[in-house]
């Protein structure tokens, strides 16, 4: 006769020694296996994780809105930066203006060197005219090979000359009102050079200096049948008079 439970009518069954019991008892499903713990927003409450939400919600706009106005300051002109030029330009420049063309790049097709000479006074009285001095072709001689080249000899004379450039005409007369500064500032960056180059003497004083560029086109690759010409085009400029404290290299 099997036995029974007091409180039931159910045979008893006596437990398996091998079976384990209920507190050692884990895996899916079982209601004795711990919670995995809540990272990150899931971790905070309710009204904290809508807010980080709004947050990042937030600097996602803003970074989208920031790429989309760099990228019309560099796109070809279009509807919208027509309509909304003047927008544009507030956002972006000058802490985040570009120097370059997204779609049209314009690589450098010409070499142009500065060249210079001077009139000097002698010590007997008499004058004399130097040689044309290249100072683009110093000025690459200090950068080659240098690891940390000078700010001045990458480009002092290079801006000097597109200063110079940018406002004068073909006639090299000015056509601004920053002409005669353009032609202060490129006068006495020459007059330092030539002294600099000992173009004057030892006991020589600079008179008057002439400027003129020597501008070559860059050959085309081989794989290129483009053909241009590799004569060099002169673009001369008339003899300035060198002020008195820039006639002795007192040029600052």
């Amino acid at each position: 006769m099997d036995a029974y439970d007091e409180d039931s009518n159910a045979p008893h069954v006596p437990p398996d020694p091998h079976e384990p019991e209920a507190s050692q008892v884990t895996g899916p499903g079982s209601h004795l296996e711990p919670a995995a713990p809540r990272v990150g927003i899931a971790a905070l409450s309710f009204k904290y994780q809508v807010g980080a939400a709004l947050a990042l919600a937030g600097v996602a706009v803003a970074a989208c809105v920031h790429l989309g106005m760099v990228f019309l300051s560099v796109a070809p002109a279009n509807t919208v930066t027509k309509q909304h030029g003047k927008a544009i330009e507030d956002w972006v420049y000058p802490e985040f203006e570009q120097n370059w063309r997204l779609f049209a790049p314009n690589p450098l097709q010409q070499n142009i060197s500065v060249q210079a000479r001077a009139r000097i006074r002698t010590a007997d009285g008499g004058t004399e005219t130097t040689g044309w001095s290249d100072l683009s072709a110093l000025d690459n001689e200090a950068i080659e090979g240098s690891l940390l080249p000078s700010h001045t000899a990458q480009n002092e004379l290079r801006r000097g000359w597109e200063f110079f450039v940018a406002t004068h005409g073909a006639d090299n007369h000015a056509v601004g009102l920053r002409g005669a500064l353009s032609e202060q500032y490129l006068r006495r960056i020459v007059t330092l050079r030539l002294h600099r180059v000992g173009a004057a003497g030892r006991d020589g004083a600079i008179q008057s200096v002439q400027v003129r560029s020597r501008t070559t086109n860059v050959a085309p690759p081989d794989w290129s049948d483009e053909r241009v010409s590799r004569k060099p085009a002169y673009r001369l400029l008339p003899w300035w008079t060198v002020a008195p404290d820039e006639a002795a290299g007192g040029v600052r």
